[in-house]
């Protein structure tokens, strides 16, 4: 661990911007940075630049005391021209765009400190170097993923020229909070791991039963997930969602909230349709939802059965249980809750080809078909039971 940066003097009580990421689950594993900044800094004044969107991800987090949003449409120089108003001593740039690092450098914060990466560095008063234990989520090329599965020829030149075999395993500390710790012990703050967190109130989930007619519920509150934003390659089959929503209500009569934005209220129908019987209780909340309503539903589960995807992240950030089948993408270094936590389980087939970080399978997505409905039923069960 290299000794923390030289910051120039702050007061007792600094202002510190925290430049924040763009995207909900990235954002949730930022949290356990936050706290360990909160530890070094206890009477700092510490805001965070955020999306509009994720604004509301904020509120009653230990580690903030505001928000500086911004809308999709706003520019860099009116981004920038709200921090300049609130006069802040420090900037920490959590994501590793060009934009992040130009943002804090316009609004003229004197100290602003981020990872050195290539385009932005002139922008920062301190760099840090990278970590020894980071990994690159790197894409596998067709060739590679042809070769890793014996789907190449022999005669295949540029397959042939790759190497063989699975990702190898990685250790705990490959994990993208790391990343984020890293940054903060790099202005003196505790490096050690905790566990994302996120906090709703008990007067939201209150009022979320009551606006989604939850108030009197029989059976346990399970939560199913099955979009993706990224992309295909990340979401189990609708058929399994479906299998599986139908063996575990026929187990637990459990109540199924089905998640999801706007974009998944087409596949959240087709599920409902399809598990829907007299017997069954379903609410299709899909798009219907804000974040904060998202949370405090999340928090009511028992468990959540999800793609990896952001409410993954905010459902084991709020201490719920989370079932994740991984195909694409790699739970070692960006799944859910803290690593090696029993409470989840984070599902793999073995696949040689995955993760592969690609938007879509290029070959016969056996890295999801490979995960059988069965697994994941009994996943769930021992989660709630």
């Amino acid at each position: 661990m290299n000794p923390p940066i030289a910051i120039r003097h702050l007061s007792s009580a600094p202002r510190i911007l925290i430049r924040g990421t763009n995207w909900l689950g990235d954002a949730v594993m930022t949290t356990p940075s936050l706290l360990r900044l909160r530890e070094k800094f206890p009477e700092a004044r510490i805001a965070i630049l955020t999306p509009e969107n994720l604004r509301d991800l904020w509120l009653n987090q230990p580690g903030v005391n505001e928000t500086v949003s911004f809308s999709p449409g706003e520019n860099v120089l009116a981004v920038a021209k709200k921090m300049r108003a609130e006069k802040f001593d420090l900037a920490l740039v959590l994501p590793n765009s060009p934009r992040s690092a130009v943002e804090p450098w316009l609004a003229g914060i004197p100290q602003r400190i981020g990872y050195a990466r290539p385009w932005r560095n002139f922008f920062l008063t301190q760099t840090v170097a990278p970590r020894a234990h980071a990994i690159k989520m790197r894409k596998l090329t067709v060739a590679e993923i042809r070769r890793r599965t014996g789907i190449a020829p022999v005669s295949d030149p540029v397959s042939n020229n790759l190497e063989t075999g699975a990702t190898p395993a990685l250790q705990t500390t490959a994990h993208q909070i790391h990343e984020y710790l890293h940054l903060a012990a790099a202005l003196g703050a505790n490096p050690e791991p905790l566990a994302p967190r996120l906090t709703v109130t008990t007067e939201e989930i209150e009022t979320a039963k009551k606006k989604f007619g939850l108030e009197k519920t029989a059976g346990p509150i399970l939560g199913l997930n099955p979009g993706a934003e990224y992309g295909p390659a990340k979401r189990w089959p609708s058929e399994k969602f479906i299998a599986a929503a139908k063996e575990i209500q026929q187990r637990t009569n459990c109540i199924w909230l089905l998640f999801g934005g706007k974009s998944d209220a087409f596949i959240t129908r087709q599920i409902e349709s399809a598990i829907r019987n007299p017997r069954s209780a379903i609410s299709n909340l899909a798009g219907k939802t804000s974040l904060r309503e998202l949370m405090s539903l999340l928090k009511l589960c028992r468990a959540l059965l999800t793609n990896d995807t952001g409410p993954m992240h905010v459902a084991a950030a709020l201490g719920t249980p989370v079932v994740v089948p991984f195909g694409s993408t790699s739970p070692e270094l960006t799944g859910p809750g803290l690593p090696g936590d029993l409470r989840h389980h984070l599902l793999k087939s073995g696949a040689p080809c995955s993760p592969c970080f690609l938007r879509d399978c290029p070959i016969d997505f056996r890295c999801m078909n490979s995960i059988g409905v069965e697994r994941v039923v009994e996943a769930v069960l021992s989660t709630i039971c």
